[in-house]
């Protein structure tokens, strides 16, 4: 049993013969039962903090062998080429004959959102006038082997942000693009 003792011990000096006090006693055990029952209710009551994750459409590992390519206007196709040191270089259309760029571009509002906005406005008055208005912006991301895991995931948070529903991450780079982010 816990037990709060208070008062005083009485080993003072005087002459004087006092009548001794009752020391009084606190039972502290019910204080300890609620403590531990209030912990294991509050344990067992919370929820724990669920992992954010971000969810991809993958590709099935097994393609189906009447799958067909289909073509895309390349009008409204947009790469992103992810380089080192945290740097992104895009290009519109084609790297034979792009429509914009390619030019090197930084991340954030003032870097690739802005540039991601803009083009979608663009590709959105393209679709309306060829009379496809329910055709967005396609992004094609390229990561290189020098490009971090945060980099990627830096640039999938700007898709989210700008609403860009169509986009894919792909490792195949063209000869010219390799040239490109070189430098040469």
């Amino acid at each position: 049993m816990a037990e709060l003792n208070t008062g005083d011990s009485g080993g003072g000096k005087g002459g004087k013969v006092r009548s001794k006090k009752q020391n009084s006693k606190v039972d502290l055990t019910a204080m300890v039962d609620l403590a531990f029952l209030l912990i294991t209710f509050f344990m067992l009551t919370t929820s724990l903090s669920k992992p954010q994750s971000m969810s991809l459409g993958l590709p099935d590992k097994k393609p189906k062998e009447d799958s067909k390519d289909m073509k895309v206007d390349e009008n409204r196709t947009m790469t992103v080429m992810l380089g080192e040191n945290d740097e992104l270089t895009f290009y519109m259309g084609l790297i034979y004959s792009p429509i914009a760029g390619p030019k090197k571009i930084a991340y954030g509002k003032d870097g690739i959102r802005k540039e991601l906005l803009k083009r979608k406005k663009e590709v959105l008055a393209y679709s309306t006038a060829k009379g496809r208005p329910d055709q967005g912006m396609i992004v094609i991301i390229k990561p290189t082997k020098k490009s971090t895991y945060k980099n990627v995931v830096d640039i999938l948070d700007e898709m989210a942000i700008s609403s860009i529903p169509i986009y894919t991450i792909s490792n195949d780079f063209l000869p010219e693009e390799q040239k490109l982010l070189e430098g040469k």
